[in-house]
């Protein structure tokens, strides 16, 4: 078994990259340095999940509604500006820890209506729309708007995806990190940071392209199958569905996916995975202990004692990769899962 889960933070801390340089080092820097992104313009408009938002100046105060919404604005330098966070489900990303304590902690899920705008902020940034949209469970973009705070929700949630029938909602095209770049670049804008943004995605797809380098080429489209959770240890699974995170994670690495439903999470029984025969099960790991299988010791010792389930190749050889859960959600982290299962990979063996 593949414990990847506690590998070390590889993101850089961009707050720290942009301190003040000395003059003499400015001076020879310009000499070859690419010229500096242009500010922003404000007021600002940008065209966010189904509306028009417009920003007068950039926003001082920030509600962050999921982990990897805030991560992502950790990472372009703008925890100090984040007044509360909520919806967790593990550790923060590594080099952030500091910043993180720093953070008020609305709720570790769903936060109040009444908790979010009592931090008095001007934006609300949300990386699920079933939190911040039509549905909100902690509120419609029109209640904030009422009370004149702008919101944000991230376009990995809502570019080809419907959301309005409950659960993880739909995905119609297969996620890629461009959703997630896009979201970079605009929260940049928005900040007036476009620089941050800029670096960090050079940073991210030059980690894709190393991980895609370490295991050789083509390995044969084994199968794989993602598995995030259960309500019950035995009942229907949490599945990765043909369009998600993880589905971006396996093409890139030329992997093919059990599943083949357009839902983001279908909960699948067992029997049918067991007939697709994965070669790797891939277990997500968190902190949150809201069903009966979030424990991936609890997920891992059902696989190798019930019945059906071990007598996969996949389980009497061990081949399991332990993956962060924010990996496989849309975020920053999908990155991460592509390197956690390239490692998986080399180690077990089934790369070139």
């Amino acid at each position: 078994m593949i414990d990847f889960d506690r590998l070390a933070g590889r993101f850089v801390a961009y707050s720290r990259i942009f301190a003040p340089i000395p003059a003499a080092v400015v001076a020879l820097g310009s000499l070859c340095t690419p010229a500096v992104a242009a500010p922003t313009h404000y007021p600002l408009e940008i065209a966010n999940c189904g509306q028009t938002v417009r920003f007068e100046k950039p926003p001082q105060k920030i509600v962050s509604i999921g982990q990897g919404m805030t991560e992502i604005l950790f990472s372009l330098g703008l925890a100090d500006k984040i007044a509360g966070t909520a919806v967790w489900v593990g550790p923060v990303l590594k080099g952030y820890e500091a910043e993180n304590r720093k953070v008020k902690r609305l709720a570790d899920n769903d936060p109040s209506f009444e908790s979010v705008v009592g931090e008095q902020p001007d934006l609300v940034a949300a990386e699920f729309e079933w939190h911040v949209g039509a549905q909100g469970s902690v509120g419609k973009r029109e209640q904030f708007a009422g009370l004149g705070i702008n919101t944000y929700v991230s376009p990995a949630d809502c570019v080809a995806k419907v959301n309005t029938h409950g659960g993880d909602g739909v995905r119609r095209q297969l996620f890629t990190m461009d959703l997630i770049y896009q979201e970079i670049r605009e929260l940049s804008e928005i900040f007036d940071i476009k620089d941050r943004g800029d670096a960090l995605i050079v940073d991210l797809k030059k980690r894709e392209s190393r991980a895609v380098a370490s295991i050789g080429g083509n390995i044969g489209e084994i199968p794989v199958v993602f598995w995030f959770s259960s309500k019950e240890v035995a009942g229907d699974a949490f599945i990765a569905g043909k369009n998600s995170a993880p589905a971006y994670i396996l093409k890139t690495l030329g992997a093919k996916n059990v599943v083949t439903t357009e839902e983001e999470w279908p909960l699948v029984g067992w029997e049918t995975i067991v007939e697709a025969y994965p070669s790797v099960i891939v277990i997500a790991t968190m902190d949150r202990r809201r069903y009966a299988a979030d424990d991936p010791a609890v997920k891992i010792d059902f696989l190798e004692t019930d019945p059906v389930t071990s007598q996969l190749d996949a389980v009497k050889n061990k081949r399991f990769v332990q993956m962060d859960a924010q990996s496989m959600n849309p975020t920053i982290r999908t990155i991460d899962g592509i390197e956690t299962l390239a490692q998986g990979i080399k180690a077990f063996g089934l790369s070139q």
